[in-house]
């Protein structure tokens, strides 16, 4: 899920300023956690996503905790989840807490790699979405939402001096190679955009016929796809130029564009745009999974997922209006309309089928 580490987030520049006031989130935290000799091992995206969190949450939350923490950058795809399986095999940990994809998240479900977590003990995992809970199918918690972020409807505004509206835009033949996609079926989720533009929602895809029927919807798409994209750089330079004036791509990237006055916009189209994320999850080979659960719960409070907004430009996983961020900070990283949330059990269910009929019908 290393989708913020892969879609180019080093490119954010200078973090702003600190996160004065942070400890104050976690004040009454039990004495018992408290001592300086505890530690968690927490598990992150490398390169500039680690080094925020090492800048600006993980110090707040050892003054507030006497935890120290130390960070793991943690490899790309599901390499990581392979790793965390094998190390489970024999009883060790490489990191107590992660941040793991939702399709991570299942696939783990399915050998219990994941500590069950007592939500007595993270009162403030009421307050994060509840498609952003994770459980067994027993009910049990076993991960709680990190951070999210959206992929939205982009456009050039020298080419479209005006925001289109729905994600319909994208069929509409005035659009003949105007277009950059994301390339693969598991990350563009276009599946869900044309299943809730075109079907009434995503239980459209609850069957293997809605899944063919959406799909050569999709397909209809590739007249006006100049390009089916893997590297982001590569699409953001040719939005920014006008060669690919129209697409799908990261709303808080595209802002920061914006903001260093490049012709760009980002819409949220009225469907939503496609909120994507990854949660906290315990390895079942921890031994800290108390020390865990007080960090988890750290982290969902408002003071620090405002600071994450700020700082990292991920979406609240908790109603804005529990935190104190302004309508421009809000706005800069998340919107009001409610998301397309993508259909992450296809993924893991029907990955190699999917992933055999995308490139026989949109790619190949």
């Amino acid at each position: 899920m290393s989708v913020l580490a892969k879609r180019g987030i080093n490119r954010r520049g200078v973090l702003a300023g600190g996160v004065a006031g942070l400890a104050a989130a976690s004040l009454g935290l039990p004495s018992i956690v408290r001592a300086e000799e505890k530690s968690l091992k927490v598990g992150v995206y490398g390169g500039f996503f680690k080094d925020s969190f090492d800048k600006h949450i993980f110090p707040e939350f050892t003054k507030a905790s006497g935890i120290a923490i130390e960070s793991i950058a943690e490899p790309t795809g599901e390499a990581w989840l392979v790793q965390l399986e094998q190390s489970a095999r024999a009883k060790q940990a490489p990191a107590d807490v992660s941040m793991i994809s939702q399709t991570s998240m299942l696939k783990g479900a399915s050998v219990e790699l994941w500590a069950p977590l007592d939500e007595a003990k993270i009162p403030g995992a009421k307050n994060v979405f509840s498609h952003l809970q994770n459980r067994y199918p027993d009910g049990r918690l076993m991960g709680v939402g990190a951070v999210s972020w959206y992929i939205t409807l982009v456009t050039n505004t020298k080419t479209f001096p005006e925001a289109p509206t729905s994600w319909a835009e994208l069929w509409d033949p005035k659009h003949k190679d105007q277009l950059g996609l994301l390339a693969l079926v598991s990350n563009s989720f276009l599946l869900e955009v044309a299943s809730t533009v075109y079907f009434g929602g995503t239980k459209a895809l609850d069957t293997d016929e809605g899944i063919v029927k959406v799909l050569e919807k999709i397909a209809e798409l590739k007249p006006n796809v100049k390009l089916w994209y893997r590297d982001e750089a590569q699409f953001e330079q040719a939005l920014k130029s006008g060669e690919i004036p129209m697409g799908q791509y990261y709303h808080d990237v595209t802002g920061l564009a914006a903001a260093d006055g490049n012709p760009v916009r980002s819409t949220f189209p009225k469907e939503g745009g496609i909120n994507d994320s990854g949660s906290w999850a315990v390895s079942k080979a921890s031994k800290k999974v108390e020390l865990a659960q007080v960090f988890i719960d750290y982290m969902c409070q408002p003071a620090v997922q405002a600071s994450l907004s700020r700082n990292v430009g991920t979406s609240p996983t908790i109603d804005r209006k529990l935190t104190d961020l302004t309508d421009a900070e809000f706005a800069a990283c998340s919107s009001d309309i409610a998301p397309i949330v993508p259909r992450y059990d296809l993924y893991q269910s029907k990955a190699d089928w999917l992933s055999q009929k995308w490139t026989e019908m949109i790619v190949g």
